[in-house]
């Protein structure tokens, strides 16, 4: 059964249709954060309760038993730079709320109700592909903020230098366009520097699609609550003919975003403090080594991408 809210803040209401009952509290909370620019953690909603209390982010949004086009009142204010947006900056190789994940992702992988989460975004989220699809092509999939560079700059200075109207459209969060606003700079920023760094125009490789955090689902860990991570089921449910478990590996510097697929996943080394170690920074240099060495091969099920470095090391000395 879908399920319908209207939320109200900052004097705006704000619809929501693409839930359904199985989705959680935390689910909806995402909704909410992208159409307002409020994070989870800052989101108080008032009438959400089980049994007098108020709604934990696990609960499944079909105990609430809410009526069709339920209004809730939320408070909470958005951050002001998208670091906030993006989370803080891990101080070590450990991330911040990071784990170890081997004894619950056999059953976070296979859980029906994540698996329909995957189903629901492969029919819904739209794909705006750069470059088509290549037969017989591996499949990359590259996490940005961490991984392919440091610290972005602060939302509310980009929207500063617009021009003419847009600047009044920034000047009240209250604006029916602010939201779109903000999520329309976030892209964009990213954007600007995947172009700077030559990412997106560069002759010697095609990138094919960007995907937003909407294609991202929620799980729930048994005593760790409820987490986001990144289904590369749904590039595979897209693009079946192309891509699948087979012939893909995703790079992130946080490991739970593999918790859908886990044998797909390869930890990177955080990039921290950019301007201090951008010219002794050598770990996308040696990825690039492995990556070289693993095209060779049709199937990329039996690598342990946890040993990349003792892989590409032995590989390297044959």
């Amino acid at each position: 059964m879908s399920v319908s809210v209207i939320i109200k803040w900052g004097g705006q209401e704000y619809s929501i249709t693409t839930l359904c009952e199985e989705d959680t509290v935390f689910d909806l909370k995402q909704s909410i954060k992208s159409l307002t620019g409020v994070l989870p953690e800052r989101q108080k909603l008032l009438g959400l309760k089980v049994k007098g209390k108020a709604a934990e982010d696990d609960i499944k949004l079909g105990t609430l038993k809410l009526k069709p086009n339920t209004k809730i009142m939320m408070m909470g204010s958005r951050e002001e730079s998208l670091e906030d947006v993006l989370g803080p900056p891990p101080e070590n190789d450990d991330v911040i709320n990071d784990f170890d994940f081997e004894e619950e992702v056999i059953e976070v992988e296979n859980r029906e109700e994540n698996l329909a989460k995957i189903a629901r975004r492969v029919k819904d989220y739209k794909v705006e592909i750069l470059n088509p699809p290549r037969e017989g092509k591996r499949l990359l999939v590259l996490d940005v903020d961490y991984t392919l560079f440091g610290k972005l700059l602060s939302i509310h200075k980009v929207l500063e230098i617009l021009r003419g109207s847009h600047r009044t459209e920034r000047g009240s969060s209250q604006s029916p366009h602010s939201s779109s606003m903000i999520k329309a700079v976030e892209f964009m920023t990213v954007l600007f520097v995947l172009q700077v760094l030559g990412v997106t125009n560069n002759p010697n490789y095609k990138i094919t699609f960007m995907l937003d955090s909407a294609a991202m689902i929620t799980v729930h860990i048994p005593k760790r609550g409820v987490v986001e991570v990144k289904p590369l089921g749904v590039i595979w449910g897209k693009y079946s003919e192309f891509y699948n478990k087979k012939n893909t590996i995703m790079f992130d510097d946080i490991g739970r975003n593999f918790l859908m697929n886990p044998q797909n996943g390869l930890k990177v080394r955080p990039f921290m403090k950019a301007h201090l170690n951008r010219d002794k920074d050598r770990e996308l240099f040696k990825l690039s080594q492995y990556l070289k060495e693993i095209a060779k091969l049709e199937d990329f099920s039996d690598l342990n991408h946890k040993h990349w470095e003792r892989y590409l090391s032995k590989k390297q000395s044959q």
